[in-house]
C-alpha cells in the first residue's frame, strides 16, 4: 500500500462534513389527550366577537416530537403567548414555535401541533415576535413583517384570506418597527410613527372610522401619529405615543378603552391615565399600561380579577394593581394579567382554571400572586390560559394549560408552576477533525469533543473531553469547520474565529501561537463560508472572494507562491467570484458563479482535476461536462455535485474513494455509480458519501473503520446504502498500517 503524502494526513481522519446524515432524523409521535372542559362563561368568551375560528371538539391529534434528547431552550431574545401556542425569538434571528397548529401558526410547514419548538420555515433575521390567537408575525431586520397561520379576515396582510403554513410578507408602504397581533387582526408601528392594521375590522378594531368587517391589507389608524408602541387585544387596539398617552380604539363594551364609557370606537380616544406610560398590554376585553413611576394601572372586564384591585368589578377607567414593588414590564392574556417586577420576580393575577397564574393552585386571584419557584426573570408574555417568562440565563419558563404544548416542555401535561421549554438538541451542521469533532447546535452554539492537546475544543483548556463542551463564542455560529488540530467557526455577524494549533498560521490572526479559545481572522469584508484542511484555511466572503491562511508548502493557499506559510489571510487567484470552498488535506478548491470548478496545492493523485499529477499554487479548471452545484474536498480526492445530481470524483482511488468500481486513481473526473440523483455530497479522508433524493445516504470508500455505515468493514469501491439512523465518534488509538 502506498505511503501517503505525508504521514501528518494519517492524523487527518474522517475530515467530513456528516450534516447529510442527521439531516434524515425522524420524528415520532405522540397523542395528546382530549381537551379539558373549560368553565362555560370561559368557552362561550372563546371566540365571543365571531372571528378566530373555534377549536375542533375532538384534539385527540397527532404532535410531533423530535426522537433526539431534549435540554433548555436557551439564547432567546424574545417570547410571545399566543392563543394555544408559543414562540421564541433566538439570537440567531430564527423563530422557534410550539403548541397548537391547526391553522399553520407555528410556521413550519404544517399543520401538526408541536409540543417541543419547532423553526419557523423560511425566516431569517427576525428582531420580534407576535403570537395572536391563531396566527403569528415576525418583525425582520429590514423593517419588513412576515405573518402565517390562520387568515380569516386577512389578518396575514397579504391581500388573501388563505391560511398560510409559512410566513408570507405583509404590504406596507414603509419599513415597521414593531408589530402586535391580536385575536384576528394585526398592527404595526411604522418608521414615521403612524400605525397601519389589517385584518378583522367589525367593532372598528383598524381605526379606520369604519366597522367594514375586514382589510386583507394594512389601513393607516386615523388620525394618529408619534406612537412608540402598539398592542392588539382580542377585538381592541391601542398605541403608546411618544407624550406617554395611550389611546385605543375598538371593541368597548367592558370598558376596555379605558375613555369612562362602554361605546365602540373606530377611531383612538386617549385612556384617562394620571401619568405617562413607558408601555401598553392588552388582552382579551381588559387593557394594562406600566406607567413611568413604575405602577400599574387595569380597565375593562374583571370577572376573574385581571385587574389586580382586589375587586371583580368592571373598570371604564384605569384602576391600580396592588404590586410590592415596582414593575419593569406588564402582559395581558386572556383572562388573567402579569407583571414582571423590579427584583426579577413576575406576579400574576386573574382567572387561574389552568394554573396560569404559576402559584402552584387553580385559584382565581383579584390581587397579584408571585410565581413560584422563579427569579432572574426578564420578560413576560401571557396567552389565552398559558404564560411563559424568560430568564437571564436566556432560557424560557412557562406555566399554564399544555393541552396543545404550548408549554414546550415535551407533554402535555397542564402545569401551574413554571417548567422549562425543551429543544431538542439537535446538531445543524457536524465537523470532524484529526481527533475531535464539532457541532453545529439549532440555537447557533458550537459544541465540541475529543482530543484537545492543543486547544481545539475551544473550551479555554487542553483536557481531552468525552462529552460535549460549549465554545467560547461572543454570537451565534452559522457554521463549523475543522482541521487536524484546529477548528475554525463562521458568526452570525460574519466573522470568522479560530481556535487551536496555529504553527503554520492556520488560525488567521497574524500569530504562530495556539490559542485555547476562539480568536478573530483579519478578514477585510463578512464571511459567507470557512472550510479547513490539515493545517491551512479559507474563506469565501461576501464579494465572492476567496481568502486563505495557514500552511503553503503545496501552494494550497493559491496566491501564486509557495510561502511556507501565511498567518493572515491572502486572496486567491481566481476569474470570477466563488459561491463555495472546499479545503482538502493539501489542497483547495472553489465553485464559481458560472459552475466551474478550479482547485490548487497538492496534485499528487491528481486531485485538482486538471489532466496532470502537477502541483498548483494558483487555481486550475476542472475538466466537467456540466456545471456544478456544489463540492467537496476528501484527503487527496475531489468530487463535485452537478445540476442533473450525478456526483463526479477525481484524484487518489486506493480505497475506491472515487465511486467509479476501480481504484485506479483518477486525474479526471469519473462518475460515480449512483441509482438515483444526489441531492448533496461529502469527503472524507479516505472515503466519500452522497444525500440521494429519496432520503437515503450512499458512501464509497475505505471502511476500515466503519465509515460507510452499511455493518461490513471491507472497502467498497462503489456506493453502498448506510444502514444505520444513528451514528457515533470514535477517537482512533492507532494510526492506518
Amino acid at each position: 500500500m502506498r505511503k501517503y503524502q505525508t504521514t501528518h494526513l494519517l492524523m487527518f481522519i474522517a475530515i467530513v462534513f456528516s450534516a447529510l446524515l442527521i439531516a434524515s432524523a425522524t420524528a415520532q409521535a405522540e397523542s395528546i389527550p382530549n381537551e379539558v372542559p373549560r368553565p362555560e362563561r370561559m368557552q362561550n368568551d372563546l371566540v365571543s366577537e365571531g372571528e378566530a375560528a373555534e377549536l375542533p371538539a375532538d384534539v385527540g391529534v397527532a404532535a410531533a416530537v423530535s426522537a433526539s434528547s431534549c435540554g433548555p431552550l436557551n439564547n432567546v431574545m424574545a417570547v410571545a403567548a399566543g392563543g394555544y401556542h408559543t414562540c421564541a425569538l433566538l439570537g440567531d434571528g430564527t423563530v422557534r414555535c410550539w403548541g397548537y397548529n391547526g391553522d399553520g401558526q407555528l410556521g413550519d410547514g404544517t399543520t401538526t401541533y408541536r409540543i417541543t419548538p419547532a423553526t419557523v420555515s423560511g425566516l431569517s433575521g427576525a428582531t420580534a415576535v407576535a403570537a395572536g390567537y391563531s396566527h403569528t408575525c415576525a418583525l425582520l431586520g429590514d423593517g419588513t413583517v412576515r405573518c402565517w397561520g390562520d387568515n380569516d379576515s386577512g389578518r396575514l396582510g397579504d391581500g388573501t384570506t388563505t391560511d398560510r403554513t409559512t410566513p408570507v410578507t405583509v404590504s406596507l408602504p414603509l419599513s415597521a418597527t414593531a408589530v402586535a397581533a391580536g385575536g384576528a387582526h394585526t398592527c404595526a408601528r411604522l418608521t414615521d410613527g403612524t400605525v397601519r392594521c389589517w385584518g378583522s375590522n367589525s367593532f372598528g378594531q383598524l381605526g379606520v372610522g369604519t366597522t367594514t368587517y375586514y382589510r386583507t391589507t394594512p389601513v393607516r389608524v386615523s388620525g394618529l401619529s408619534g406612537a412608540t408602541a402598539v398592542a392588539a387585544g382580542g377585538a381592541h387596539t391601542c398605541a403608546l405615543l411618544g407624550d406617554g398617552t395611550v389611546r385605543c380604539w375598538g371593541r368597548n363594551d367592558y370598558g376596555q378603552l379605558g375613555d369612562g364609557t362602554t361605546t365602540d370606537r373606530s377611531t383612538p380616544v386617549t385612556v384617562s391615565l394620571p401619568l405617562s406610560a413607558t408601555a401598553v398590554a392588552a388582552g382579551h376585553f381588559h387593557t394594562c399600561a406600566l406607567l413611568g413611576n413604575g405602577t400599574v394601572r387595569c380597565w375593562g372586564w374583571n370577572d376573574y380579577g385581571q385587574l389586580g384591585d382586589g375587586t371583580t368589578t368592571q373598570r371604564n377607567t384605569p384602576v391600580t394593581v396592588s404590586l410590592p414593588l415596582s414593575a419593569t414590564a406588564v402582559a395581558a392574556g386572556r383572562y388573567h394579567t402579569c407583571a414582571l417586577l423590579g427584583d426579577g420576580t413576575v406576579r400574576c393575577w386573574g382567572s387561574n382554571f389552568y394554573g396560569q397564574l404559576g402559584d402552584g393552585t387553580l385559584t382565581d386571584r383579584n390581587t397579584p400572586m408571585m410565581v413560584s419557584g422563579l427569579s432572574g426573570a426578564t420578560a413576560v408574555a401571557a396567552g389565552v390560559e398559558h404564560t411563559c417568562a424568560r430568564l437571564d440565563d436566556s432560557t424560557v419558563r412557562c406555566w399554564g394549560w399544555n393541552g396543545f404544548g404550548q408549554l414546550g416542555d415535551g407533554t402535555t401535561t397542564q402545569r401551574n408552576t413554571p417548567v422549562t421549554v425543551s429543544l431538542p438538541l439537535s446538531a445543524t451542521a457536524v465537523a470532524a477533525g484529526g481527533y475531535h469533532t464539532c457541532a453545529l447546535l439549532g440555537d447557533g452554539t458550537v459544541r465540541c469533543w475529543g482530543w484537545n492537546r492543543y486547544g481545539q475544543l475551544g473550551d479555554g483548556t487542553i483536557n481531552p473531553r468525552l462529552t460535549p463542551v460549549t465554545v467560547s463564542l461572543p454570537l451565534s455560529a452559522t457554521a463549523v469547520a475543522a482541521g487536524v488540530y484546529h477548528t475554525c467557526a463562521l458568526l452570525g455577524d460574519g466573522t470568522v474565529r479560530c481556535w487551536g494549533d496555529n504553527w503554520s498560521g492556520q488560525l488567521g490572526d497574524g500569530t504562530i501561537n495556539p490559542r485555547l479559545t476562539p480568536v478573530t481572522v483579519s478578514l477585510p469584508l463578512s464571511a459567507t463560508a470557512v472550510a479547513a484542511g490539515v493545517y491551512h484555511t479559507c474563506a469565501l466572503l461576501g464579494d465572492g472572494t476567496v481568502r486563505c491562511w495557514g500552511d503553503n508548502w503545496s501552494g494550497q493557499l493559491g496566491d501564486g507562491t509557495t510561502t511556507y506559510y501565511r498567518s493572515t489571510p491572502v486572496t486567491v487567484s481566481l476569474p470570477l467570484s466563488a459561491t463555495a470552498v472546499a479545503a482538502g488535506a493539501f489542497h483547495t478548491c472553489a465553485r464559481l458563479t458560472d459552475g466551474t470548478v478550479r482547485c490548487w496545492g497538492s496534485n499528487s493523485f491528481g486531485q485538482l482535476g486538471d489532466g496532470t499529477t502537477t502541483q498548483r499554487n494558483t487555481p486550475v479548471t476542472v475538466s466537467l461536462p456540466l456545471s456544478a452545484t456544489a463540492i467537496a474536498a476528501g484527503g487527496a480526492h475531489t468530487c463535485a455535485l452537478l445540476g442533473d445530481g450525478t456526483v463526479r470524483c477525481w484524484g487518489w482511488n486506493e480505497d475506491g474513494q472515487l465511486g467509479d468500481g476501480t481504484t485506479i486513481d483518477r486525474r479526471t473526473p469519473v462518475t460515480v455509480s449512483l441509482p438515483l440523483s444526489a441531492t448533496a455530497v461529502a469527503a472524507g479522508v479516505y472515503h466519500t458519501c452522497a444525500l440521494l433524493g429519496d432520503g437515503t445516504v450512499r458512501c464509497w470508500g475505505a471502511n476500515w473503520y466503519g465509515q460507510l455505515g452499511n455493518g461490513d468493514p471491507i472497502y467498497a469501491t462503489q456506493p453502498v446504502v448506510v444502514v444505520r439512523t444513528f451514528f457515533s465518534v470514535f477517537i482512533p488509538i492507532s494510526r492506518r498500517p
